[in-house]
């Protein structure tokens, strides 16, 4: 079954969303995982269906737990912070299919690279002034700039899961 999602303006609750990461490292025997503690965002709901929006986080809020680890994915080697503050996902689309599933197409935006992204969400709440938003995608951080891979230690790709919380903006 199909829940109809009202159209208008919808603004990313942050204290509801939750935004992270998870990447194998030390040749694939330890899983780094993290989260961004700054999320933030907006789409809009067309009368067709259709959605555009845009989810940014801050770069230099990754936190995985290890002070040092986090200055370093901070750092050039990999998010840049300093240079490129926001990572971005411009969505361009998002067209209902069957049941809960999402198709969301966009412009994913780290390091200061974009790149085409596709993904499917899954609708698990819908509500007259509330809707969430699951995902979990791959990304490959060579495609943005960050190669940095000592001694071969990080290999793969980097999962990225995001539950998000929009509720309907005031009219």
């Amino acid at each position: 079954m199909t829940v109809a999602v009202e159209t208008g303006i919808w603004q990313l609750d942050p204290t509801a969303s939750a935004v992270g990461l998870r990447h194998k490292t030390l040749w694939g025997l330890v899983t780094v995982k993290g989260g961004f503690t700054a999320v933030g965002g907006s789409g809009e709901v067309r009368p067709d269906g259709s959605a555009t929006g845009t989810v940014t986080l801050g770069a230099a809020t990754l936190d995985t737990r290890s002070a040092k680890r986090d200055a370093h994915l901070r750092s050039a080697d990999f998010f840049d912070a300093e240079n490129h503050p926001e990572i971005t996902f411009a969505v361009h689309g998002a067209d209902r299919l069957d049941g809960d599933r999402v198709r969301v197409t966009g412009q994913l935006t780290v390091r200061g690279v974009s790149r085409p992204q596709t993904l499917t969400a899954r609708l698990t709440g819908v509500e007259a002034e509330a809707l969430t938003l699951e995902a979990e995608f791959d990304v490959d951080r060579d495609q943005f700039g960050m190669g940095w891979n000592q001694l071969g230690m990080m290999r793969g790709l980097t999962t990225v899961t995001a539950a998000l919380r929009f509720t309907r903006a005031a009219a």
